[in-house]
């Protein structure tokens, strides 16, 4: 059984090797570059301690940063950048967990390797391996990162393993929706929705933690200890270099990891114990057109992620007031949030951050519509729509319009949900202002990662899906924390996101907005020409 599993892993290390390259490497640049990027920006002990009393001040910033261990240099970049380190090992580790298992499974290569002497365990065991391996190389890629970075090199092997031994849990979490569910769509959606979930469980539960005497330093709520991103962060590299989290990581994916085993030999292939929803007998006029078909794959992925964007609408405007009045009585808050804003209002600049992160939400949302063309043509679903009367470019064309839609969707979501969040405060004329302009903004962001994904479709077919991935997250990484790693301006601006029109201090700022329309125009023709001479690529 060895020997079918040493394999099987070798073969899902050819698959795999560009995706987990550009998963652990740009893991393990993104801890290097937070180094430099504190050192500019936060080079001073009180420069630290201001933002970490602001912190205490407001614990809501905790929703989107770690677990403060005090003002030191090397504790402080941990708090900056450990839940996103966190986060990538965890989007790897699922969806690694879930193609080698379910995604295997239906397209029938489970069926093929359970007819061979290997055993039906085996391509479980060797998925296990293999993420094993992914997680170690990332922990170690990781901590020398921060070694040559200058951090210490105990705390550099602490972070690097909680990183490792966090995604080793998302790992057993992806393997249980594999099992649960009857397809890889509903495994991937299962296991990205446990890290949303957990992501934010660890936020809420450090915000209502206790903070020091000094303001320094910040004791997790018990809803952190639910949250593998929780665990990672009460290692607390650098300060306390408690490995104790690490074994609760590690024996929580054991345990899951099991429970997954078993559930695998209790049911038939191609089982799940989640039964997919069965259809009507005949479909509607709405399934006659390729568009209206993709439409019907997608719907019910476009509703999450237009949910999410409603709350983060809600949240937006619902803490923008709360924000001005603690920054009336904190002048290192107003300070903070000022440098945030480019010198426009706090309120205003509040719903600027969030509403950015709702052109996050409709990215991801158009890609995940985008590389589904792709995976249709892996399972072989393509080749009888080509041979109809549809054609290439209006079945690619399907695709483009219902990632258009998608964009309108989430973004209007996100409108909706920031009228939600002045029901308490009342009606806020300019809020809502701001609010239209950066969701128009990021949608043209997101516009053109619908070129990105339908280019890539065509052109690098079966890295299409791990490079779109790679792509969005490159682009979050360059928006969001450009200015904390202290990148070049201009470099910065090469995120859609981060050049999309805005709030400023002169009132909206344009910046992109003409190129990112450009590039929408030009990409779309492009794409509609070079399908025509693209030849169906099978799954590799």
């Amino acid at each position: 059984m060895m020997r079918a599993v040493i394999a099987l892993w070798r073969v899902m290390v050819r698959r795999d090797a560009l995706q987990l390259t550009l998963w652990i490497l740009g893991n393990a640049l993104m801890a290097l570059v937070a180094i430099g990027g504190v050192n500019q920006s936060y080079g001073t002990l009180d420069q630290r301690r201001e933002l970490l009393a602001t912190v205490m001040a407001n614990p809501v910033i905790l929703l989107f940063r770690g677990l403060p261990s005090g003002p030191d240099h090397a504790p402080f970049v941990l708090f900056l950048i450990l839940p996103f380190l966190v986060m990538i090992a965890a989007f790897m580790s699922s969806f690694l967990a879930v193609r080698h298992t379910r995604a295997d499974e239906e397209e029938g290569r489970t069926e093929l390797i359970g007819a061979t002497p290997a055993a039906r365990g085996s391509a479980f065991t060797a998925t296990v391996l293999h993420g094993v391996v992914a997680n170690l190389l990332t922990a170690v890629m990781i901590a020398l990162a921060f070694i040559v970075g200058g951090l210490p090199v105990g705390g550099s092997f602490v972070a690097g393993a909680a990183v490792g031994a966090a995604g080793l849990s998302f790992l057993a979490i992806a393997l249980l929706g594999a099992q649960l569910f009857s397809t890889s769509r509903g495994a991937n959606t299962f296991g990205v929705a446990m890290i949303m979930i957990t992501f934010l469980m660890c936020g809420f539960g450090n915000a209502s933690g206790t903070p020091s005497a000094d303001l320094t330093r910040m004791t997790s709520g018990p809803l952190a200890w639910f949250s593998p991103f929780g665990w990672a962060e009460n290692t607390r590299p650098f300060a306390d270099d408690d490995v104790r989290p690490i074994l609760l990581c590690v024996g929580f994916a054991i345990v899951v990891g099991a429970v997954s085993a078993v559930l695998l030999h209790a049911r038939d292939v191609g089982a799940s114990f989640v039964p997919g929803r069965r259809g009507p007998q005949r479909a509607s006029w709405a399934l006659r057109g390729p568009t209206s078909m993709v439409w019907r794959f997608v719907r019910s992925g476009v509703l999450w992620w237009a949910v999410g964007s409603f709350f983060t609408g809600a949240l937006a405007t619902g803490l923008a007031s709360v924000v001005g009045t603690a920054a009336k009585d904190n002048a290192a808050l107003a300070k903070v949030l000022t440098s945030l804003t480019q010198g426009g209002s706090l309120v205003a600049g509040t719903v600027t951050i969030f509403m950015t992160m709702v052109g996050v939400l409709a990215s991801c949302a158009v890609v995940q519509v985008m590389v589904r063309a792709r995976q249709e043509e892996a399972r072989g679903s393509v080749e009888p729509v080509w041979a109809a009367p549809v054609g290439r470019q209006r079945w690619l064309l399907g695709y483009v319009i219902n990632a258009a839609v998608t964009i309108v969707i989430v973004c209007l979501a996100a409108v909706l949900g920031a009228a939600a969040g002045l029901a308490k405060s009342g009606p806020d004329a300019e809020a809502m202002r701001d609010a239209w302009i950066v969701v128009g903004g990021q949608a043209a962001a997101a516009g053109v990662f619908i070129v990105v994904a339908a280019l890539l479709v065509i052109l690098l077919p079966r890295a299409s899906v791990a490079v779109s991935w790679a792509l969005v997250l490159v682009a979050v990484v360059v928006g969001f924390f450009g200015p904390i790693f202290g990148l070049p301006q201009g470099f910065a601006h090469v995120s859609p996101i981060a050049d999309a029109p805005t709030i400023g201090a002169s009132g909206t700022d344009l910046r992109g907005l003409w190129w990112l329309l450009a590039v929408i125009v030009v990409g779309v023709a492009a794409s509609l020409v070079l399908v025509r001479r693209r030849p169906l690529v099978p799954a590799g």
